[in-house]
């Protein structure tokens, strides 16, 4: 039988209770992952509003639109840790109980629990498995790599997105360097990170919108699986699909 932990509890508050919490905590990432991308915004969140049925995180750090019908539940979970430091987190589900995006406290657990410690706990679950990623040399010529590389050579603005069934997080700025590395594509600033799987992106569908052009990713089997990246068609004009 596997044993539950007090470190990783179902909360007992719906989703916009959580995120408005958020800048009580500090330093947080702020990661969604899918289709061997993950898109991370580092940094405290300044501010949580909401529009509608979305919650709206915003900063200097942050940029992300939840749609809290999504979120059909909340799991805290204290038991992450790099080296001496602990990484608590919560993870917002949805209803197939498939993570939708988490928040990481990168300061520790106590801004974490001054953020959201007075919250109601519901039942105590199992401690997550942690599977050891397998990890591949990315190849030269991987198509993921092109969108990024086109943005760091003219050095111009570019947004790089992750849009998903209840969240689009957006980072925008300019790419410094793109940086293959332990399996994956790199490109890491300050506020943001993305680390896109090497062999992830069969492709980018092209598209014009207005004076933009905006490149979404497609897997294998020719599918778009949410990540962006959009700029002007200068800042771009290296790339060709």
């Amino acid at each position: 039988m596997t044993e539950t932990s007090s470190l990783r509890s179902l909360v007992a508050a719906d989703a916009a209770a959580v995120l408005a919490r958020l800048p009580r905590m500090g330093a947080v990432m702020l990661t969604a992952r899918h289709g061997g991308a993950t898109h991370e915004r580092i940094g405290p969140v300044d501010e949580v509003t909401r529009d509608g049925g979305v919650i709206v995180c915003r900063g200097a750090c942050h940029d992300a639109r939840i749609g809290v019908a999504a979120v059909a539940s909340v799991i805290v979970d204290r038991s992450g840790r790099m080296r001496d430091t602990a990484l608590p987190r919560l993870d917002f589900h949805d209803a197939d109980g498939l993570v939708i995006f988490s928040v990481i406290g990168m300061a520790g657990l106590e801004p974490f629990d001054a953020g959201v410690g007075d919250l109601a706990l519901g039942q105590p679950l199992p401690a997550e498995p942690r599977p050891t990623p397998e990890r591949t040399e990315v190849a030269a010529d991987d198509p993921g790599i092109g969108p990024f590389a086109a943005a760091a050579a003219k050095g111009g603005t570019v947004t790089i997105e992750m849009v998903r069934p209840g969240l689009i997080q957006a980072w925008q700025g300019t790419v410094e360097a793109v940086k293959p590395s332990m399996g994956f594509i790199n490109v890491m600033r300050p506020d943001f990170h993305l680390h896109l799987k090497g062999g992830a992106v069969a492709s980018w569908r092209k598209e014009l919108a207005g004076d933009e052009t905006v490149l979404a990713a497609q897997n294998l089997a020719g599918e778009s699986f949410g990540l962006r990246v959009r700029g002007a068609i200068s800042a771009l004009a290296a790339f060709s699909a």
